[in-house]
């Protein structure tokens, strides 16, 4: 068990596969759970309580309701929920575990956790910066755009969530492992000033000198942190089971030293983990991978 965590744990379930407008990711928490999260972390000495999974309504064809954000309304309602949940969770002591589920759901899950951290820190492993707007959308997929709405840029019905006050601090947020980026979006994080180590950045710092840095900016003034991570952060080689592959990712050691180096630090106040498709994983290996890294990050060693 990490000390540095409540040992109480709630799993939330999100399989919410409309902002990635691509099925697969919806039973994303089920390989999860049928990779034994639950029984690892009850190994670990921590009080799982499994909330199940948010409902989410599919439509019944696949037709987007709006070209520049995609499944608007439905995103909106369960993110609204997620947030409610978290924020509940939060309230009672219980550390927020969210199995996704596209990464659209990070919106609900930090704007629950900033009803508990008004000064959060995020560290942020993905291959892909999230940070699009409707302006700069080239798809119209809301996983595209978390981060933006985080920090209070997009519809308003997406920055609403949780309220209009909350907001992320730009400077405050570590992306690690960003390899694919659209145009608008890369104008978005020099005006916003985020932090960025880009695979190009691991491979000449280290993924060690990497995670230390990105402990120091993320607990520089915060009072919590949450981690979102992406499976696509690692090589396709490693996790298959992802629906936007991105070679030249982390391997499979670098992502368990980093969940490890973050887990000593004591610094995580919630986590999600996000985008496992099962449709394309074969054995359920990138949910098997998934879980070795929530056990690494909530305490798990080998001595």
């Amino acid at each position: 068990m990490n000390s540095g965590i409540n040992k109480h744990i709630s799993i939330i379930g999100v399989p919410l596969d409309l902002g990635a407008d691509r099925r697969g990711v919806d039973m994303g928490p089920s390989a999860i759970r049928y990779a034994k999260i639950i029984e690892r972390l009850q190994d670990l000495g921590y009080e799982v309580n499994d909330r199940g999974d948010i409902v989410v309504r599919r439509p019944d064809s696949y037709c987007p309701d709006n070209g520049k954000l995609k499944y608007l309304g439905e995103i909106e309602r369960v993110n609204t929920e997620l947030c409610r949940i978290v924020d509940e969770e939060m309230a009672r002591g219980a550390f927020p575990l969210v199995l996704g589920g596209d990464h659209s759901i990070a919106i609900g899950t930090m704007a629950g956790a900033m009803q508990h951290k008004k000064k959060l820190g995020v560290i942020w492993f993905d291959a892909h910066s999230d940070i699009n707007t409707p302006e700069t959308t080239p798809s119209g997929n809301i996983h595209g755009m978390p981060v933006a709405v985080s920090m209070g840029l997009g519809h308003q019905r997406l920055t609403a969530i949780g309220g209009q006050g909350v907001k992320l601090d730009p400077k405050k947020f570590v992306m690690i492992g960003i390899r694919d980026v659209d145009p608008g979006e890369r104008a978005l994080l020099r005006e916003f000033g985020v932090n960025v180590f880009t695979m190009h950045e691991i491979d000449i710092l280290g993924m060690a000198k990497v995670v230390e840095e990105a402990i120091n900016i993320v607990t520089d003034g915060t009072d919590g942190v949450h981690l979102s991570f992406d499976m696509d952060v690692m090589d396709p080689i490693y996790a298959t089971g992802v629906g936007t592959p991105v070679m030249g990712g982390l391997t499979y050691r670098e992502s368990h030293l980093a969940m490890g180096l973050i887990s000593e630090a004591k610094i995580v106040s919630s986590a999600e983990f996000v985008e496992v498709n099962t449709v394309l994983d074969n054995r359920n290996q990138t949910a098997k991978m998934a879980v070795t890294l929530m056990s690494m990050l909530l305490g798990e060693r080998l001595r």
